[in-house]
């Protein structure tokens, strides 16, 4: 069992968007042809513009992720904790890194490489057409986000996003629907079309309001209901 603060590469796998409907055999044979890796506190796992040719998985530990901006002031974009992915399209399509990511405490990653998964879909054809399966559907929803970007107001198209975040990843509890996935509002911003600072003032908004709860980046829809009449209204 995983301590506290740490998550199995079994269970990680498992989280990952594009392994979604994968069946448990296959997850298994999956797990055997991953690595893992080590980083100290203070070191690069790889730089912005660096070769993108690995699938990685925090285990344990925490990393920056971060960029440099105009005049080369460095920008934090976020932090990646156990249970957290990046680099899941770097095994499609080996692109450059858009960000540079550093371990800020000991970390333990594990570790997919492009050349292995590619060999595993060769023998796995069952795997491969899910994969295209799931990459069909994200490009379908991706067309739905631009088209509530175009038409919508922001809080339509906020809502709208929560309320699909918690179809994938929610939880019943007493108080509501639990998102299970850290949200940074820069990332719902970029979800969205909106800005940081438009997306917090209207969280608070809502807070303040009832409709949900935040706590940690973990976001509870507290009242549903308001939040579908919202997305579905073109007022916003």
């Amino acid at each position: 069992m995983a301590s506290s603060g740490s998550i199995e590469p079994r269970e990680l796998l498992s989280r990952i968007w594009i392994f979604e409907g994968v069946e448990p055999g296959e997850l298994d044979r999956l797990e055997q042809i991953t690595g893992s890796r080590e980083l100290r506190r203070g070191e690069i796992l790889f730089a912005k513009g660096a070769p993108g040719e690995q699938l990685f998985g925090v285990m344990r530990g925490r990393l920056k992720i971060s960029a440099s901006g105009p005049g080369g002031k460095g920008v934090v974009f976020g932090f990646a904790e156990p249970g957290e992915v990046f680099g899941e399209i770097a095994l499609l399509d080996a692109q450059p890194r858009s960000a540079t990511i550093e371990a800020i405490e000991p970390t333990q990653l594990l570790t997919l490489r492009r050349h292995d998964f590619l060999s595993f879909l060769e023998s796995h054809p069952r795997v491969a057409i899910r994969l295209a399966q799931v990459l069909a559907g994200r490009v379908r929803r991706l067309s739905g986000q631009m088209e509530d970007a175009v038409l919508l107001p922001l809080p339509a198209r906020l809502a709208r996003q929560l309320l699909r975040l918690a179809g994938v990843y929610g939880r019943g509890t007493a108080s509501g629907t639990r998102i299970e996935l850290k949200l940074p509002q820069q990332r719902l911003g970029e979800l969205v079309g909106a800005s940081r600072e438009s997306v917090n003032k209207l969280m608070r908004q809502w807070t303040q309001e009832g409709l949900i709860r935040v706590d940690q980046r973990i976001v509870t829809l507290t009242d549903v209901d308001a939040l579908h009449a919202i997305a579905d209204s073109v007022q916003g």
